[in-house]
């Protein structure tokens, strides 16, 4: 079954860091978006291909059944910062780096009443309120989702979040009513496993640890294979995800991870 489209309007933008740009959207679908309990909800947003005539009003089904597929909309996944129904607002934030790619340039050029189309949303994680202590850990990819965990994480219980970003200018400031300390990593590009580093080098505390390791592909490997192995956190406990890899695109990166789906399962 397709995931419901929730076609939205840009109420206000706002520059969190140099590559950080929260955008807030609003309208009257925004009331039939769902309440779910993950804290790494998320949404595929929708990008028009340049000169193509989609239905009014926009289905997706429909589309599909219609248009060849070059040209049905561009997909990007982001997660939704927050979501406050008696505001009737959702917030996302995005990692703009520049004129390359498609969803950074859009927020950073996105005005109050243009459209932002999203079919969603998914999830699969909350920190546990039952954990001794959370662990979270990604690069910018993964700061709003943390964010959000964060702001989750029952008053008290320890957290500690190792986070990659491009230098001090894009550290955020996180609202947390646990205990928490983060340690923020500056990116270079001699030390590309610093952030694995990082995490090998850490006092595990003692008790039941929930974690939550979402980045690059190629780091987020490392780190489960570190906690599984070497500190033997049960996997049941672990929320691990690649959202991204040096080098490739979304689509490519989709198609990739489509593609070890198939062989995994031997279709």
């Amino acid at each position: 079954m397709a995931r419901r489209t929730t076609t939205l309007e840009v109420r206000r933008t706002e520059r969190l860091t140099p590559h950080m740009i929260r955008v807030v959207a609003g309208g009257e679908e925004l009331a039939a978006f769902p309440e779910t309990p993950h804290t790494d909800r998320y949404v595929k947003i929708l990008f028009p291909r340049p000169g193509v005539r989609y239905p009014e009003p926009f289905d997706m089904d429909a589309i599909r059944a219609e248009l060849p597929r070059e040209q049905w909309p561009a997909m990007r996944t982001y997660t939704v910062r927050a979501l406050d129904h008696a505001a009737g607002e959702l917030t996302i934030d995005f990692v703009h780096h520049g004129d390359t790619g498609l969803a950074g340039p859009w927020a950073a050029s996105a005005r109050p009443g243009d459209v932002l189309r999203l079919a969603g949303p998914g999830g699969a994680y909350a920190p546990d309120p039952d954990a001794d202590w959370h662990l979270m850990i990604g690069d910018e990819s993964a700061l709003p989702a943390i964010a959000a965990a964060c702001e989750r994480v029952p008053a008290g219980v320890p957290v500690v979040a190792v986070l990659e970003v491009a230098d001090a200018a894009e550290e955020q400031e996180l609202a947390c009513p646990g205990a928490l300390r983060a340690t923020w990593l500056h990116r270079r590009a001699s030390e590309p496993d610093q952030l694995l580093d990082a995490v090998r080098a850490l006092d595990f505390a003692p008790g039941r640890v929930h974690a939550f390791v979402h980045g690059e592909a190629g780091i987020v490997r490392g780190v489960r294979r570190h906690l599984v192995d070497e500190r033997e956190v049960p996997r049941e406990l672990l929320s691990v995800s690649g959202y991204w890899r040096r080098g490739v695109d979304e689509d490519g990166w989709q198609a990739e991870k489509a593609a070890e789906r198939t062989a995994v399962s031997g279709r």
